[in-house]
């Protein structure tokens, strides 16, 4: 067995997977597995009675505008009865942000992985603040949804077939370039992604007035691209997964009680330990207690090799997650400690236009005892609140030392 030649492998595989947003449908009709009473979540496995708040609430308000629930009681009932089955997102080629939470009559974006043929999803982005993924349940969050699924989607899904598929990859290189880095900051690549769909929308809405609410609610979302980015970084990632003898990590994801992630040789083992709290600014009126344990799987960004790796690209970021633009720079450079390669297409003009710190190698994280960094949103510890600010944070080192020891396990060394 060859180790290095395996994560050599594992990480061409990761860059070289050119993901193409072809489609958006209903869940139920596209994600494999999806069943009518299934809930996927972000994050490792996990079981009602361990969720946390902010799941608990994106399970609640799922339930609700599904319309198996007329309110928080009927859905805690519910689940209660055992009548919803829960499910990581990452058994069905899926991710979602925060929650994660994906229920069957939500539309997703599908991708498809031009290089190596699979495809990923992810739903559709509501916005920052009070919104489902931040565990928000109110009715103005469920009319939001019920928008975006009768108005919006169906305007998306035409726009999209009508593009012939937008190209994620050169795109987030692009947004690299104008100051994205891909996971908290998207505001470049938001407007990229209005940019290529704008002629579309005006071709394919029903009228004047849909196309100016759609694009509008595209163009006032800064975080409109996240979820076909987080996608792509899916379809990379799972490109990188399943090299015999590689110590690439290919899953990093949090469901707000337990940050778990799976090793590229190792199949689809996780290795799990709880989450910490993420360290940050608050929006006006909360603060650090308010705060709840990290979650989502937004981390697949970094898991990618942008995001946290690619701070360097986004110095503005700081203003958002706190810390100097030197502290940005300075990340990045930290996290080529733990990569094995430099990405061939995403690059950063800050170092000279050097590519991002990609594939994260368990034997390196050990031996230097640096994790990776990750820049996040922070959910209010209760179900309900939504979103209360945005920060940094760390997965804990003890499932790293786990994986790395099952490899060796694994592999007789």
């Amino acid at each position: 067995m060859d180790i290095e030649q395996a994560n050599s492998d594992a990480t061409e595989r990761m860059m070289e997977a050119r993901p193409v947003l072809v489609g958006l449908g209903k869940a139920r009709e596209v994600i494999p597995g999806m069943g009518e009473n299934l809930l996927l979540h972000a994050g490792p496995p996990i079981t009602w009675d361990r969720m946390s708040g902010p799941l608990r609430g994106a399970v609640i308000g799922a339930l609700i505008f599904e319309g198996k629930a007329e309110n928080e009681a009927e859905a805690r009932a519910l689940v209660e009865a055992g009548e919803v089955d829960f499910e990581p997102c990452h058994h069905h080629q899926a991710v979602g942000p925060m929650a994660g939470v994906i229920s069957p009559s939500m539309s997703v974006y599908i991708l498809e992985n031009k290089t190596h043929g699979k495809k990923s999803f992810s739903n559709l982005n509501e916005g920052y603040g009070k919104v489902l993924r931040y565990g928000a349940y109110s009715e103005d969050v469920l009319t939001r949804l019920r928008w975006m699924e009768d108005v919006m989607a169906p305007v998306l899904a035409d726009a999209i077939e009508a593009s012939g598929g937008i190209d994620i990859r050169p795109l987030l290189a692009e947004a690299l370039h104008m100051g994205d880095e891909g996971h908290n900051r998207n505001k470049a690549g938001s407007l990229l992604y209005t940019k290529a769909l704008a002629p579309f929308v005006v071709k394919v809405a029903k009228d004047a007035d849909v196309a100016s609410e759609v694009l509008r609610f595209l163009g006032d979302n800064a975080l409109s691209v996240l979820n076909p980015v987080m996608a792509a970084c899916k379809a990379m990632a799972d490109a990188a997964h399943g090299v015999e003898g590689s110590t690439i990590v290919t899953v990093m994801a949090r469901n707000g009680t337990d940050f778990g992630i799976r090793v590229s040789g190792l199949g689809d083992r996780w290795f799990t330990a709880p989450v910490a709290v993420p360290q940050g600014l608050y929006f006006p009126g909360f603060k650090a207690e308010d705060a709840g344990g990290d979650i989502g799987d937004s981390t697949i960004t970094e898991t990618a090799g942008i995001g946290g790796f690619a701070m360097a690209s986004a110095p503005a970021i700081v203003t958002f997650v706190s810390g100097t633009p030197k502290d940005a720079m300075n990340a990045t450079l930290e996290m080529y400690e733990i990569c094995y390669a430099e990405h061939k297409y995403f690059t950063m003009p800050p170092l000279g236009f050097r590519g991002t710190p990609t594939g994260i190698d368990v034997r390196k994280v050990v031996e230097k005892g640096i994790t990776p960094r990750v820049n996040t949103g922070i959910a209010h510890k209760d179900a309900g609140v939504g979103q209360v600010g945005a920060g940094l944070v760390r997965p804990p080192m003890a499932i790293f030392e786990e994986a790395l020891a099952a490899f060796a396990e694994h592999y007789g060394i």
